[in-house]
């Protein structure tokens, strides 16, 4: 996506009422994960519900180029991907550009590192360029893995030469379910088993679907924060039915809970219990949400989400929270305007390196429209119980911030204009065309 091209400012209307059943987009983490582990795996792999959106087709691309055969990616289509084995990708003959896609770049570190004899460069757009990269190379060191960069490592673009990995015990710097992915993936094709240590529990999308791929992966130690892996075993090509993404839903969830007299219900929403953080604090704020049609499909709980209006209470939102809840914290930061009370989140410095500093975006998106925030170190106070008046609005090009400021617009007392509304693509291409078609 261009954003060096003229910003589109769309007009957003206040008030109204959000009725009906809407179903999101496929997770975005999932997508990725299916259409690499796919590329790597022997035969073929037949992905349903992948996300047709920025980030995925980035991953898509940067793929391909290295030889992994994948049919086009659309919305309503399923995805054919002809793996080319462990060992099996092509060096390519340009940079591959991962775009806006943090996981896509540091997937692909892992991915790469122990392809021995291989050069590889990965860069993307001025917002990736600008994310830390040294949490996953610093690790990928520890098993031998060359990779250089801006900055000891640390930025885009990150130069890869592969070579023969051995394994290694690992703790990982931060809860990132991106970093203990690079290093799982590196571990496929290491000498020798590897034992990541994570600080807290992060999302577990990667260690479900390697085991369901048929890597031989083993978690265990405190509430699942040791994963080990011992090579050997060739990964087999599946069949992947992509859920819909729960931080895609989270935005329905506040809207459907604050606009008066709405009644929504959103559709075959993953509810793995490592991402499923913003049900239990919209618990804590005593939402009408409702659970139904709950079932398991390929290793991923799965269900239908009934969200009615009615008042919310405050919430806190501590560090181990996080992990489980890191993408949602910008619409639960509109939610807490609202809530008559304080709301604090802490604990949560990551959101200063995600596709923008999101505390401090949100943090002065908000305060143009009267909010009481104050900005932390590591999080936001936010006084709510106050009307919000409508304001002219950026996305300043993050997709979550675009889609929580469009549900704040609603909840104004006045209309509202957001430039970079576009931006929403990239993880939820349909956004706008849902709002207007449940929003009455």
């Amino acid at each position: 996506m261009d954003f060096n091209k003229a910003p589109s400012k769309k007009e957003l209307k206040s008030g109204g009422v959000l009725i009906g059943k809407v179903q999101v987009p496929g997770d975005k983490s999932i997508s990725h994960r299916a259409l690499m582990f796919g590329a790597i795996a022997d035969g073929v792999t037949t992905v349903e519900g992948l996300l047709p959106a920025e980030d995925p087709l980035c991953t898509a691309n940067c793929l391909r180029a290295m030889g992994a055969k994948i049919s086009s990616i659309s919305h309503g289509k399923s995805v054919e991907i002809t793996g080319v084995g462990l060992d099996g990708l092509k060096e390519p003959e340009e940079i591959l550009d991962c775009g806006n896609s943090g996981t896509t770049m540091r997937l692909l570190m892992g991915m790469l590192v122990g392809q021995k004899d291989r050069h590889f460069v990965l860069t993307g757009d001025n917002s990736l360029r600008h994310r830390p990269m040294e949490r996953v190379s610093r690790p990928l060191s520890i098993m031998g893995g060359k990779v250089t960069g801006r900055s000891n490592g640390n930025f885009a673009p990150i130069a890869i030469h592969g070579c023969q990995l051995h394994g290694a015990v690992i703790g990982t710097p931060v809860a990132s379910a991106q970093v203990k992915s690079a290093l799982l993936l590196a571990a496929l094709t290491a000498e020798g088993p590897t034992t990541v240590i994570e600080p807290a529990h992060s999302r577990d999308h990667s260690e479900r679907m390697l085991r369901a791929f048929g890597a031989n992966l083993q978690v265990g130690g405190e509430i699942g924060r040791h994963i080990i892996v011992r090579p050997g075993a060739r990964l087999k090509g599946q069949k992947v039915v992509v859920p819909g993404d729960i931080s895609s839903a989270a935005f329905w969830l506040v809207a459907g809970s604050l606009l008066p007299n709405s009644d929504l219900t959103i559709e075959n929403v993953g509810l793995n219990p490592t991402r499923t953080g913003i049900l239990e604090i919209m618990q804590q704020m005593d939402a009408r949400i409702e659970v139904l049609a709950q079932k398991e499909i390929a290793g991923e709980p799965v269900g239908d989400l009934r969200v009615r209006s009615g008042a919310l209470k405050p919430f806190s939102i501590n560090e181990e929270m996080i992990p489980r809840l890191v993408d949602e914290v910008p619409i639960l930061t509109v939610a807490a305007c609202f809530c008559d009370g304080e709301s604090k989140i802490s604990g949560a410095s990551e959101l200063r390196v995600k596709e923008t500093d999101r505390l401090a975006v949100m943090t002065r998106q908000l305060k143009k429209m009267g909010a009481d925030i104050e900005e932390h170190t590591d999080g936001l106070l936010i006084h709510g119980g106050q009307p919000l008046k409508g304001a002219s609005l950026d996305s300043e090009t993050d997709h979550r911030v675009a889609m929580s400021l469009a549900i704040a617009a609603l909840l104004a007392e006045t209309d509202s204009t957001l430039l970079k509304s576009e931006a929403a693509a990239i993880s939820y291409p349909n956004f706008w065309n849902d709002l207007a078609y449940l929003h009455n």
